[in-house]
């Protein structure tokens, strides 16, 4: 499994990769559309891919002001 996910992975970022590079050339408007619109999906499949793959989200906890140490 672990090297399916890194295999699309790859194929993601290649996607991407390649897409941006396409939308530094000359293009009509239609194509330059259909790039940006297949950008934003590869963009939005990497990331649910990154978010199944690697479920682990990390958020900061306040402290409480009275809870704080003074550093000499």
């Amino acid at each position: 499994m672990l090297d399916e996910n890194l295999a699309r992975f790859r194929a993601h970022r290649n996607n991407i990769l390649r897409y941006r590079r396409l939308l530094k050339t000359r293009l009509s408007e239609l194509e330059r559309q259909f790039i940006e619109r297949r950008l934003s999906e590869e963009r939005s499949s990497l990331e649910s891919l990154t978010a199944a793959s690697f479920p682990v989200s990390f958020s900061a906890v306040p402290v409480p002001v009275d809870a704080r140490v003074a550093m000499p």
